[in-house]
């Protein structure tokens, strides 16, 4: 099997139990009593443990190696599942959250760089790759909530049960992804042989992307990207059952129908994933994210203004069809700045901006939710999407390229840019 097909098979297996849980994430919750505030509060403690994690654990994985940090952040998921599912009070879906957020710590970048560095391929190759991988994440996050959604609706037990089901699903999957990667996954790559020695090379590793990203104004521009990018996704990402529940009338029914609605929404983003590659090659990596950021702005701010279901869906699936799609670029993006010693790392400087940005979203939508209401915070969550598209703008100072970087004078040269 080549290094390409076992990154898709091991995409698909990290995305397919998010799909399972996405639908449930809030309604679960709130079935349970929460309020929304305390939601959004207790989900906003992912991403502050991410902020915490994200360096060191992006160090660890290219000291130490991809593959065990893979495995460590599935244990730490499939601990957070379980929490989950005997979270009653706020304080406990706090910690569910914070295990989630050191899960997605560890694995916000190992899987990429294990592909690029692996591989060996060639830039256009890279995208390629990175754009089929997207197609599968949104693939699979589609089957995941299809699958969630016949299980809420089918299953004969009580609707409280129903709604905690797919969480046991999905821990379920992480243990199958353990096994998978165990056994698919490889390394070649030199990288310290002991986790004490790993962790003492993480630090300089750390220090390195950091000096990094204090040199490339096109870096930190790219970085900022994830802050605002974050906090529009915590609107349609989470609240969007919320708003289907209050345009349908029954939190219930929303629960059935986000399971289908999801499949659709990621069915839609895997195609997206797939058919940007033309797009860029025929413009440029700058005019089609600039474009994609502004588009997907526009249609967060629709999901606010709609008066019904049937249009909110309409919105959630565009603004899901340029979701992946505007992934594909950026991470194609911050490879092109990455090299194999920090590649995880600089992976992670990204992520970090986002989680972090996402939990900001939680918190001040969730509050604007509740004392106005979701259309509201919809709005304000496109508003902020959209105000990240100059940021592809950004050029080195002076215009000219980093030191032994040569080519790479905006965000659109190099890797995206083969005209």
């Amino acid at each position: 099997m080549s290094v390409l097909s076992r990154f898709l098979v091991l995409t698909a297996l990290r995305w397919l139990p998010v799909g399972l849980i996405v639908p449930v994430v809030v309604l679960l919750p709130l079935d349970r009593g929460l309020s929304l505030g305390e939601i959004g509060a207790a989900l906003s403690v992912q991403g502050l443990v991410v902020l915490l994690l994200e360096l060191p654990t992006g160090g660890l994985a290219d000291a130490w190696g991809r593959r065990p940090v893979l495995l460590l952040s599935s244990a730490l998921a499939l601990a957070s599942y379980a929490t989950v599912l005997a979270a009653h009070h706020a304080a406990t879906l706090a910690l569910a959250y914070a295990l989630m957020g050191a899960s997605r710590a560890l694995d916000s970048g190992p899987l990429s760089a294990w592909f690029v560095d692996e591989s060996g391929a060639s830039p256009a190759q890279v995208t390629s790759g990175l754009g089929r991988a997207g197609a599968v994440v949104g693939t699979s996050i589609g089957a995941g909530a299809l699958l969630s959604g016949a299980l809420v609706a089918w299953l004969p037990v009580s609707h409280a049960t129903a709604l905690a089901v797919p969480y046991a699903a999905a821990a379920g999957l992480v243990l199958v992804q353990v096994v998978v990667v165990l056994v698919l996954m490889r390394e070649h790559r030199t990288h310290q042989g002991s986790l004490g020695a790993s962790v003492r090379a993480t630090v300089p590793t750390i220090v390195s992307a950091l000096r990094l990203l204090r040199r490339s104004r096109v870096l930190a521009a790219l970085v900022a990207v994830e802050l605002f990018w974050g906090f529009g996704m915590a609107a349609f990402e989470s609240f969007t059952p919320v708003r289907l529940g209050e345009l349908l009338g029954e939190s219930g029914d929303a629960a059935a129908v986000m399971g289908p609605v999801s499949a659709a929404a990621w069915g839609v983003s895997a195609l997206g994933a797939a058919v940007v590659a033309p797009f860029v090659r025929r413009w440029s990596a700058v005019s089609v994210s600039v474009t994609l950021r502004l588009v997907q702005g526009a249609t967060v701010v629709v999901m606010g203004l709609v008066g019904g279901p049937v249009w909110l869906v309409v919105a959630f699936l565009a603004t899901y069809a340029v979701h992946s799609a505007a992934g594909v670029v950026y991470e194609s993006l911050l490879h092109e700045q990455a090299e194999s010693a920090n590649r995880a790392t600089v992976l992670s400087l990204s992520s970090m901006a986002m989680h972090p940005g996402g939990s900001l979203g939680m918190l001040v939508l969730g509050a604007v939710a509740g004392t106005w209401s979701t259309g509201a915070a919809f709005v304000l969550a496109g508003v902020v999407t959209a105000a990240a598209a100059p940021l592809f703008l950004v050029r080195e100072r002076g215009g000219t390229p980093r030191p032994g970087r040569e080519g790479r004078r905006t965000l659109g040269a190099g890797t995206l840019q083969q005209r």
